[in-house]
């Protein structure tokens, strides 16, 4: 069990009376976590030196313990190059022994103080430490500063469930803006670095201005979570609001007699639109007009429309293909049988058709025969289709006029 903060309870002004500052004080390293002056918590004490320093606590000159932030929460034997310079005085309220050896502490903080000089590590750290006062702040900036700060954190109260409801009521009735900054910081979830700069300044106003910017930045994220949260219920709400409507579409329908085996033949649709391997372009504009088929009435006739443009895409052969026999001989021969004369014709045919077979580009130019009625345009592709093997339909666009 790691030494380790898990909450801030409360702020009790402490009783710094019965401090001796000079002498030594035994050291508790705490990970993960910074204590601030009159600030109550519970840590976990786990190794080996935490728990002999707890065990002697009855047996030291003043109640009094030193409580010190690690640079490196994985370090287990700390030295002092492994602590932060600034910590606090604090006392024991409570200790509980649990069956596995380790305690858990209920901590008051007192005051500040400079780690000097560690003087032992055995059994436990020891060190000469001197008391940290702060310089009073009670003008017109400082003022501000801490009205700034009592609005800004009874926002974050508000957008934090979890804390109870007096805590904006603590802030209120908290004068001495020091111990201000103190409460909010001690609240804040900000890393150990960051808030063990809180503890080193000293300067009530410069530690209210730090802590604004941190407080700002935790309020701005939660009001991105509240933003967040509000759009996942919309959504989840609409999903739901969709699930009841197709219930009740549903229970309409089975009153009227018109069942779900009226929109059978569109699971039979869907499945052709798999078989049919469409381009991208034509299944999405496929399974689009098959929602929309989903949700009209079978005798709508609209719904006729639709479903006869949704059979004509799956009836188109995306996907179908011929092998070309491009044996340039045999297509000139059958050119030859099939048409006298049009010699310049057969000749830039054959001569299409021999490029294509030595480059194997599906992406040539394409060729268009130009030409009034009845000299041989339909015939000669019929005979080009015959010669490489190909499917030939003739579609006939005659007289369409179309301005769009």
């Amino acid at each position: 069990m790691s030494d380790e903060e898990e909450t801030i309870t409360s702020i009790q002004p402490p009783d710094t009376g019965e401090i001796e500052f000079g002498q030594e004080l035994p050291v508790l390293p705490i990970r993960n976590a910074v204590l601030f002056p009159a600030a109550v918590a519970p840590f976990d004490v786990g190794r080996q030196k935490s728990v002999a320093l707890v065990e002697d606590i009855e047996n030291l000159d003043q109640p009094s313990i030193a409580i010190v932030a690690q640079r490196d929460p994985s370090t287990d034997d700390t030295d002092q190059n492994d602590l932060y310079s600034v910590g606090v005085a604090a006392r024991v309220l409570k200790a509980l022994k649990h069956s596995s050896g380790n305690y858990s502490l209920i901590l008051q903080g007192l005051v500040r103080i400079r780690v000097d000089q560690v003087v032992t590590s055995e059994p436990y750290l020891r060190a000469r430490v001197s008391r940290l006062d702060e310089p009073a702040a009670e003008d017109v900036e400082s003022e501000a500063l801490a009205m700034s700060l009592r609005d800004i954190a009874k926002q974050v109260i508000h957008l934090m469930p979890e804390l109870p409801r007096e805590a904006g009521s603590l802030i209120d009735s908290i004068q001495e803006h020091g111990q201000l900054a103190d409460l909010v910081a001690a609240n804040l979830d900000a890393p150990v670095d960051e808030k063990s700069q809180l503890l080193e300044t000293l300067d009530p106003k410069e530690r209210i201005r730090k802590v604004l910017r941190l407080l700002t930045r935790q309020l701005e994220i939660l009001k991105m979570r509240e933003r967040i949260n509000s759009q996942i219920k919309e959504e989840m709400g609409k999903n739901q609001r969709e699930y009841v409507l197709r219930q009740q579409l549903k229970a309409i329908k089975e009153e009227l007699g018109e069942e779900e085996g009226d929109h059978g033949d569109l699971d039979v649709l869907e499945e052709r639109m798999a078989k049919a391997n469409l381009p991208t372009e034509a299944d999405d504009v496929a399974h689009k007009q098959l929602k929309r088929l989903r949700q009209m009435q079978v005798g709508s006739a609209e719904y006729t429309v639709v479903r006869t443009y949704v059979d004509w895409i799956l009836d188109i052969p995306w996907s179908k293909q011929t092998a070309d026999n491009m044996d340039i001989a045999a297509v000139r021969k059958v050119l030859d049988e099939d048409h006298t004369g049009l010699e310049k014709v057969k000749k830039r045919i054959v001569e299409y058709l021999a490029v294509r077979k030595l480059k194997n580009d599906k992406k040539g130019p394409i060729l268009c025969l130009i030409g009034p009625p009845g000299v041989g345009k339909t015939s000669l592709g019929r005979s080009v289709a015959r010669a490489v093997g190909r499917k030939f339909h003739r579609i006939s666009l005659g007289g369409v006029h179309d301005e769009a």
